[in-house]
């Protein structure tokens, strides 16, 4: 994904009110139970149909270190879809989103002023608005570079402008060489 769609992801997990099944068979029988059938959920893991099979009947009950991760990640990209969207319903809404980062900020600003980019810990909460633009643009596919943009603009108007009140000639925030990002809504 990226920085910030990892970001998102791991925000996601952290509402989830059940852990996700820890045996191998139960995991592979929750995917072939989402993706009705098992010969869905062979070619989502690149294994044959059998083998599937033979995880859900616990025949084999430890998978190669590959096909396990690959196995966790697929669960857990499918876990409890209501609780996401519910969480993320909220946050697009009325909550907002709380972004954590330590990165280069660098913006341009007017002649006589420093906009030499340096960096910066920050922790802002952004509006709900800017929420649902980031769940926009990962749902369309959209790349690092422009939820980077999107938070960027948060940050421009609730941190550096400060809703209005201060450096109103500032034109543009970049962020780079990001060190860190935690998001939390």
């Amino acid at each position: 994904m990226g920085i910030i769609g990892d970001g998102l992801e791991r925000a996601d997990r952290e509402a989830f009110t059940r852990p996700i099944p820890k045996s191998a068979g139960a995991q592979m029988r929750y995917l072939v139970k989402q993706l009705k059938g098992t010969r869905a959920a062979a070619e989502l893991l690149g294994v044959s149909q059998r083998t599937v099979e033979r995880y859900v009947k616990d025949q084999i009950r430890r998978p190669r270190a590959d096909l396990a991760q690959r196995l966790v990640d697929a669960v857990r990209e499918r876990w409890q879809p209501q609780v996401r969207k519910r969480r993320q319903q909220q946050a697009a809404t009325t909550g907002g989103i709380t972004v954590e980062t330590r990165a280069r900020f660098g913006y341009t600003a007017p002649i006589g002023t420093t906009d030499d980019g340096r960096f910066r810990r920050l922790t802002v909460h952004l509006p709900p608005a800017y929420a649902q633009r980031l769940f926009d643009a990962r749902d369309t596919g959209a790349s690092d570079q422009q939820m980077r943009g999107i938070i960027a603009d948060g940050f421009k108007e609730i941190y550096f402008q400060d809703g209005g009140a201060r450096a109103l000639d500032l034109s543009d925030v970049a962020i780079t060489d990001i060190d860190y990002l935690d998001l939390d809504y």
